[in-house]
């Protein structure tokens, strides 16, 4: 192989980043908080009112930080499936590392708007809080799975007899669904009145 033809950069075959199992995961989550999105749609639409006058009362700062943190964490989530692609797997940790620790961020912000919310009386009994509750609990329930998954991806890194891309491909897959369905969650229970 001559110097030009190994500094040619070679030509990946284009597919379905991780496996099949996990697209089925993420599609099957996909429908279920579609369903509640468009349930919370129409109980919005029965009460526009309330829903309005109950959401005046989140803290659009909050909000928007954890949109902030959890759009970060997918950026390095993707940089470390590039880095682990390019072979370079400590950098693939650090970045790792740095998207966990924004998925913890995120999950310390959630659970001090929850305490701000619940502490000045907003609870499940008023019908805007109990979608809140549910929509961003489930949601924080997948972020914590999302952790989980990026712990399993970083340990196998750790190992250097394994190091699987798919693996990676699969814990970015999960985690920028979570980032996703974050992204429809602020925009319709934040900012949609």
């Amino acid at each position: 192989m001559t110097v030009s033809e190994r500094d040619r950069p070679t030509r990946r075959t284009p597919h379905l980043p991780g496996d099949a199992d996990m697209w089925v995961m993420i599609l099957g989550d996909l429908f279920f908080f579609g369903c509640y999105f468009v349930t919370y749609m129409v109980f919005r639409a029965r009460s526009p009112e309330r829903f309005s006058a109950a959401q005046q009362h989140l803290h659009i700062g909050i909000g928007v930080t954890n949109t902030v943190v959890l759009l970060t964490s997918s950026m390095f989530v993707a940089l470390a499936v590039i880095a682990v692609r390019e072979s370079e797997i400590r950098r693939a940790r650090r970045l790792i590392l740095a998207g966990a620790a924004c998925g913890v961020l995120f999950t310390a912000l959630k659970a001090y708007e929850w305490h701000r919310e619940i502490s000045a009386g907003f609870t499940v009994s008023d019908e805007f809080f109990g979608f809140y509750y549910v929509l961003t609990g489930v949601h924080l329930a997948h972020v914590l799975l999302g952790l989980l998954i990026l712990g399993i991806a970083l340990r196998d890194l750790r190992d250097t007899r394994r190091q699987r891309i798919g693996l990676m491909e699969q814990a970015a897959s999960f985690w920028h669904m979570v980032d996703l369905l974050w992204v429809v969650i602020f925009a319709i229970v934040y900012l949609m009145r």
